[in-house]
Formats: structure tokens, sequence, C-alpha cells
């Protein structure tokens, strides 16, 4: 798909009701779409359940297959699967987070992780499934250890936010992991070998060209060598980082901002994720989706993106999460305030 030679367009090919609160947060199950699995993705709520979707290979169409709910008390405010797909972790504002095990579609809450003193904002797994991340209102992000017979144990709680943490992101090949807060910074976290003593390694502020606000989400591109970061500042920020020092001996190679877009949205951006084919989506309380993709032009220096598309009034309230599907169709899935889920393929403009 090669996106800069044509104009695209995101098309609505379904909108999914059933919650019946705000939708938070929305997860594609990555073992799924491909090699003829359907696809699968989890959202959760207000209303305290989980969903979990699946598109029928026959019709296309969309149906709700469980309902994973008396579990958490509050809002579930994030969701994660696991790498291999089986396990999905569900955090809530109970100050819980639940560990739900995929047996033939058969959902099972098989672990609850508590220990945060309020809110937990976000969960997510590392690339091996071998850790979790959890942060909270609370200001600490915890990682777990995922041990055998669904236990987990917490190995470190890192302190350094000075306020509520909006969310955790593990980099994509190796074992750093990148918290965004209130306290208008992104922290990156590396382990000593053996994982268990973890140190905040950089800090992505003001001062080094970084978010004025709130930085709400994070995520990378394919290779992992570039960031894209969001914020109650209307702002996307680009950050890179020299990906054969991140491999190196040295193990750290500091990441540097080398692009920020603004005038997209007009109001907080709160979801942004970058698609493994190099399309970036942000969702923001603006109603509005907006994609973009980086300039292929050579001989420039440092990298600019711009704009592929954008769709006004993708819902009729603040959009959450936007999350780019695995498999091979360009699928993306938006949640929102108006309690629907609603899924957009990126076709070409005829």
């Amino acid at each position: 798909m090669e996106l800069l030679d044509g104009r695209f367009e995101l098309k609505e090919i379904a909108k999914l009701e059933g919650h019946t609160d705000r939708v938070w947060s929305l997860a594609w199950n990555p073992a799924t779409g491909v090699g003829g699995i359907p696809l699968v993705f989890a959202s959760c709520s207000g209303d305290k359940t989980v969903r979990i979707w699946e598109q029928s290979p026959s019709s296309g169409s969309w149906n709700c297959k469980a309902v994973l709910e008396e579990t958490h008390t509050r809002t579930v405010r994030s969701c994660a699967w696991s790498p291999n797909g089986k396990l999905l972790a569900t955090a809530s504002f109970d100050a819980t987070t639940a560990i739900w095990e995929n047996t033939g579609g058969d959902y099972e809450c098989v672990s609850t992780l508590e220990g945060h003193e309020n809110e937990i904002k976000s969960v997510a797994w590392n690339a091996s499934g071998s850790l979790l991340a959890t942060c909270s209102r609370d200001r600490t992000v915890w990682i777990w250890e995922v041990l055998p017979g669904n236990e987990y144990e917490c190995v470190s709680v890192l302190q350094g936010h000075t306020q509520d943490v909006k969310m955790v992101q593990w980099h994509p090949t190796m074992d750093l992991l990148f918290s965004c807060s209130y306290d208008n910074t992104v922290k990156v976290w590396a382990g000593d070998d053996d994982n268990d003593d973890w140190h905040c390694v950089q800090t992505l502020d003001e001062s080094n060209n970084g978010h004025s606000s709130t930085v709400w989400a994070l995520s990378f591109n394919a290779t992992g060598d570039k960031m894209v970061s969001c914020s109650d500042d209307l702002t996307l920020k680009i950050w890179e980082t020299d990906e054969t020092k991140l491999h190196s001996e040295a193990g750290y190679s500091p990441w540097r901002h080398t692009c920020t877009l603004s005038g997209y949205h007009d109001r907080t951006i709160f979801s942004v994720h970058w698609s493994r084919n190099g399309i970036i989506a942000s969702g923001a309380a603006d109603d509005a989706i907006r994609l973009f993709v980086e300039n292929q032009e050579k001989g420039i220096d440092r990298s600019s993106f711009q704009l592929l598309f954008k769709k006004e009034k993708a819902h009729s309230m603040d959009v959450n999460s936007v999350q780019w599907s695995p498999g091979e169709k360009v699928l993306l899935a938006s949640a929102s305030d108006d309690g629907t889920i609603r899924i957009w393929e990126l076709v070409p403009i005829s």
C-alpha cells in the first residue's frame, strides 16, 4: 500500500453497541486475523464490564462473544492481551488488575493483582509476555513478573512521576518501559539483567521539547526506533532513537524529539496508535480521528509527517481509543464516550 501516492479514506464497516456507559479502551488480540483465525478484540467500559468481539469469517459481521462481568466493581479503564493471545489483563478504577484466561472462547478470571492505592489507568505486557506493567492515579508504576500457575509477583514499584500516571507501554523489542503522566512527562524505565532493579533512564519533558500538558498516550513504530506521544496540549510529538545503539552492549540510547504535529485537533488528544505499515492514527475530544504518514522525501535530515486523512465526527462524543488491527486487512477500531465502538477500513479513494 503506497500511502503517499494515492488518496485514502476511512470507511465505516461496523458500529458496535452493547456497553451501557462510555467505552474507554480497546485491544485487538494479536494472535487473530491471520491464518484463517477470525479477528477478535476486547473493549472495556465505565459499565464495569469487558466485552469480547469476534468477526464472522463468512459474513464479516461483528458479534459480542462474551461479556466479562462481576469481577470489577468500578470502571474498567484499560485492557491488554498477552503476546500469544491466551491471556487478557483488565485494569480498573477498583485498584485491581484481573487476568483472564481464554480457553476455547470461555474466559475465566485466573488471577487478581492488588497493591495500587487507587484507580489503575493502564496495563501492558512486554513483548515476551514475561512481564506486566500497571500504572495508577497513586503516581506509581508497578512491574509484575509472570510466574507459573497464574501467579504474579510485583518485582518493582517505580516512583518518579509527580501526578496521575495515564499509560504504560513496553518497547516492542526490548524490556524498556515507558510511562506518561498528568505531570506532562514521559519516563523511560530500564531494569538490570535479572529484571528486579528498575530505574528511570530518561525523562522527556518540556526541557527537551516535550509536552506542556498531560501526556495521555504513546505508541511505537514497527521497528521500535520511533515513538509518537499525544497530549492535552493538542499536539502529537515524534521521538527517535538510534536503534543500533539501543541493541548494543551500552543498552540504552536516548530518545530525542524530531517533530511536532500541531493544529490538527482542537481538543485533548486522548489516543494515538502507530500501525505496522506506518500510519499514525489519533483520536481526540473533538470527536475526530486523524491519520498521518511520514514524508519519504530524500534529503530531509529530520522526520516530517503529513495528514493522510481526517474524519470529523467519527463519533458523537470524545474518541477515547484508536487501535489498528493485526492481520491482513487495514482496520481501525475506535471507542468513544458515546458508548459505541466503530470499525473502519482504510480504503483507496477510487
